[in-house]
């Protein structure tokens, strides 16, 4: 992702592959559904928030020999402000074949928008949402 390549990083998933975000809320992304919704989605990261690097990374194995809970932090400029963010994610990845199965990406959502310069529009996302009966 630092050298900006989606298509390489797509290419990791497994065709029915998945990526979910289980903190998402109102302007956060969705679940995504197969290696294309992956692939569909990945160029629009780097418009909010510039990775430039992963400072650091721990993988940690679990009770499952295909499942890894994957620690990193991504620093990098908002692109919006030129202004330096750092933003800590966890993943659980699930491994099927070589290729990513079930990706679950477990960053803060408010600290997500925060380092898009976002945090507004998050913030007015989720009221819209509540008051339109859709919730968070």
């Amino acid at each position: 992702m630092p050298a900006k390549d989606t298509n390489t990083v797509a290419d990791l998933w497994a065709p029915d592959g998945t990526a979910a975000f289980p903190f998402a809320a109102g302007t956060s992304p969705r679940p995504l559904r197969g290696r294309e919704e992956v692939r569909t989605y990945l160029p629009h990261c780097p418009e909010p928030m510039d990775l430039q690097e992963v400072a650091a990374l721990t993988l940690r194995p679990t009770d499952h020999t295909d499942t890894v809970v994957v620690e990193w932090t991504a620093v990098g400029r908002t692109v919006a402000t030129s202004r330096p963010y750092r933003l800590d994610h966890t993943v659980v990845l699930t491994g099927r074949d070589g290729l990513i199965a079930p990706f679950r990406d477990h960053r803060s959502p408010l600290s997500a928008a925060a380092a898009a310069g976002g945090l507004t529009a998050l913030i007015d996302s989720v009221e819209i949402d509540s008051v339109d009966g859709k919730g968070a």
